[in-house]
């Protein structure tokens, strides 16, 4: 996706599109932590070590906010 898809789909899942102040400074300091790249068509994606961080993520999220048996659930998904 580029920042304009991203924002667009934050849109559609928050209800509130951010503005390019607040995408575009997120995707700079998340390419410099090297967790997402960008093609030569302005695409950004994930790289190995931001699927690595997200799927971190994930299972925090799982062990804080479901129980035992939705927490297993999620994680098998991962």
């Amino acid at each position: 996706m580029n920042g304009v898809d991203l924002a667009n789909e934050l849109r559609e899942r928050r209800g509130t599109k951010p503005s390019p102040g607040t995408i575009y400074p997120a995707l700079k300091e998340l390419k410099e932590k090297k967790l997402v790249s960008i093609d030569k068509n302005k695409k950004y994606s994930l790289t190995k070590k931001g699927k690595k961080e997200l799927e971190g993520a994930c299972k925090i999220f799982c062990r804080m906010f479901f129980d035992m048996k939705e927490m297993f659930e999620c994680c098998k998904k991962i």
